[in-house]
């Protein structure tokens, strides 16, 4: 099988990598990939959003299955456009892809669905978002209807930041806040059978603690000690099945990854969020304990046969990723900073340098957006994998990095926004 991934960061990286271990993969192509995966596969240019560009692209090459990485192409209808072609296609339609595309389209499915959520209101006005606020109360969760990029939710005690928020976005949706720890599950979805990876914990706020603006992801890891054993398929059967069902009673099943954001409140798992993609960076340390061969699980999903598999398998160990940002993150990002260090921490034993935003200029390295790489490495427990990945990254610079010391630190994790709680 010959396989196209689709993107240019830190999530196709991983998953380039994690392809490149099975067997059934004969050829491994990333359009329009990073430096990273230049390493492990031939890249191609394309442009990424154009549906058209990639099935050609497909076509080309031979590619047996496309892996579409990012959200803003799935929404955009390029899965559709290389399913067309008759090549199989891990990721979802455009109409499937609504599930992250909108929130408020994604809130009407949960409710429809019957899927344990946060109380919500869709608003279009400033005066309507101010009544959703004080029907909810505080903390105020105020989310943008449309893509963002993992930064479109403010988590606030202040009004007044809520509704500047709200004003900024248009439409949006306005949540109750929901308390305790967050967790990610992925679940691989051929339109009706779905199968759970291993849950993760994202750090998402861009300094230790929890404290400042949100961000794309500053950090993960996995194995979760300090859930309920049977959290994966609780959430299967709760949210993903009754997802699947709802989705496929529109005319619109659901193939690709369903990521589902939960929160582990007092009273059970309850949804923060669906995205219609793998997360980045906490699908990173679940790939990497992953024993099952990941080209045969996606290819199986796209062609509709997953449960003529057995559910994935992991292994017995743990793994942490730890992102190096740019200055000025998330607000801004510093591009053309010489990056030292790399070649040797890749070198180190159970470690891999994660490639997100880099580029290659004069023969150097040099960041090329916001998060620019994540160290990511295995160990036997969580202290032994943490402890790898800090020494790693501690080989590696470039002017004004930026990383957070406290990922994985936590024995029952760091709640994101939990100073909101002083």
């Amino acid at each position: 099988m010959s396989v196209l991934v689709v993107g240019t960061g830190g999530r196709e990286h991983a998953l380039v990598l994690a392809l490149a271990q099975d067997p059934a993969v004969v050829a491994l192509h990333a359009a329009p990939g990073n430096p990273g995966m230049a390493a492990v596969a031939t890249v191609h240019e394309v442009d990424p959003m154009s549906g058209t560009a990639v099935a050609d692209l497909a076509e080309r090459i031979g590619a047996g299955l496309v892996v579409v990485g990012p959200e803003a192409p799935l929404v955009a209808g390029v899965a559709d456009a290389v399913r067309a072609r008759g090549i199989a296609v891990f990721g979802p339609s455009e109409a499937a892809a609504q599930l992250e595309g909108s929130k408020a389209f994604s809130k009407e499915v949960m409710t429809a669905a019957g899927v344990p959520t946060a109380a919500s209101r869709v608003c279009t006005s400033t005066s309507e978002a101010a009544d959703a606020l004080d029907e909810l109360g505080s903390p105020y969760v105020v989310k943008d209807d449309a893509l963002a990029a993992g930064k479109g939710v403010v988590v606030t005690r202040d009004r007044a930041e809520a509704l500047t928020h709200a004003k900024a976005c248009g439409r949006v949706v306005v949540e109750e806040f929901l308390d305790g720890p967050e967790v990610s599950l992925f679940a691989i979805c051929d339109g009706s059978t779905a199968y759970p990876l291993q849950p993760a914990q994202d750090f998402k706020r861009i300094f230790d603690g929890g404290r400042g603006p949100n961000t794309g992801g500053m950090g993960s890891y996995t194995p979760l000690t300090w859930t309920q054993p049977d959290l994966a398929q609780v959430v299967i059967d709760a949210v993903v099945q009754p997802t699947l069902a709802e989705m496929s009673r529109r005319g619109a099943p659901f193939v690709g990854c369903l990521y589902v954001g939960l929160a582990l409140t007092a009273a059970g798992p309850r949804v923060i969020e669906f995205n219609c993609r793998f997360g980045d960076p906490d699908i990173q340390p679940v790939l990497a304990v992953l024993e099952s061969p990941l080209g045969v699980l996606l290819h199986a999903a796209a062609e509709g046969r997953l449960g003529s598999l057995p559910a994935p398998r992991f292994r017995d160990a743990a793994a942490v990723s730890v992102v190096l940002a740019s200055a000025g993150y998330p607000e801004t990002s510093s591009k053309g900073d010489v990056i030292a260090g790399v070649v040797a921490a890749a070198q180190l034993a159970h470690v891999d340098v994660i490639h997100a935003g880099t580029a290659v200029r004069d023969g150097e390295l040099v960041t090329a957006g916001g998060r620019v790489l994540a160290v990511r490495a295995v160990g036997a427990d969580l202290a032994e994998a943490r402890a790898r990945a800090y020494d790693a990254a501690g080989m590696i610079s470039f002017d004004g990095r930026q990383l957070r010391t406290d990922i994985a630190a936590e024995p029952l994790g760091v709640v994101e926004g939990a100073s909101l709680k002083d």
